[in-house]
């Protein structure tokens, strides 16, 4: 009862379907974190069958990567690409830590925000549109979704806060070994997927997941002097983005081994 009450919590915080009621319970808090990999796996699943219905019909493949590529942050309220405009204008102003920090709480939007933000969709519709076009493998998009989401897990609990993180107020400053145990499992589950459902196209896929976020989550936390939510949404989307590239990169190509 008390994990899928925190699962709710999750969907109420992290997905943007509205929800019949609202509950809200500070115990389950660390729970409801440990949840937001299964919000991958909804939204996952919801983009993935956005996907197998818009190409049933015979609608250009243009105007189905355009919905696609939108599809995901609609889905999860946007709140990941807040996180990813508000870090990129902190990083690029290459300002004093400070004022980083200040401008990673100001509210307004800055011209650095702007062109990554365009530069982003720039590449996510060239990817999309590659997957669409290539008409393979389209379930990876599932286990792109809960791989992000488990790596940001991994991070609320095994890395440095900074002095605006919110995450420290929602669980305080303990490390749940549960909760890193059960991300790690379902991490582990959607990878085996993807290796049993796409072969080494699978493998690369996580792997382009894993590295893209990685590397931004390092950039970021160093110049931010550790990690907050905005943090987790910039590395999740930057993350999302290479295993789309390197699920694109692959269409058309015979990289099939089954394991």
């Amino acid at each position: 009862m008390r994990f899928i009450k925190g699962f709710y919590m999750a969907l109420g915080m992290f997905v943007a379907i509205p929800l019949p009621f609202h509950i809200w319970d500070e115990k389950l808090t660390t729970i409801m974190v440990a949840c937001f990999p299964l919000v991958g796996l909804l939204i996952g699943a919801l983009w993935w069958g956005g996907l197998v219905l818009l190409t049933l019909p015979t609608f250009p493949v243009i105007i189905v990567a355009a919905i696609l590529t939108v599809l995901p942050f609609w889905l999860a309220g946007f709140i990941h690409l807040d996180g990813y405009m508000d870090t990129s204008d902190a990083i690029l102003s290459w300002r004093p830590l400070e004022d980083r920090l200040r401008i990673l709480k100001d509210s307004l939007v800055g011209a650095f925000a702007v062109i990554m933000v365009v530069i982003l969709f720039l590449l996510q519709f060239a990817a999309v549109f590659s997957i669409v076009d290539g008409g393979r493998f389209f379930a990876l998009l599932i286990v792109i979704c809960v791989l992000s989401r488990s790596l940001s897990v991994f991070c609320i609990f095994t890395l440095r806060h900074n002095e605006i993180s919110h995450y420290v107020a929602l669980i305080g400053d303990k490390k749940s070994s549960a909760s890193i145990v059960f991300t790690a499992f379902v991490a582990l589950a959607a990878f085996s997927f993807a290796v049993f459902y796409a072969g080494l196209t699978g493998v690369i896929v996580c792997l382009a997941v894993v590295v893209g976020y990685a590397f931004a989550m390092r950039k970021a936390c160093k110049s931010m002097d550790g990690i907050s939510g905005d943090l987790l949404g910039y590395a999740m989307v930057i993350g999302e983005l290479c295993g789309l590239i390197g699920l694109a990169l692959t269409q058309g190509m015979e990289l099939t081994v089954w394991f």
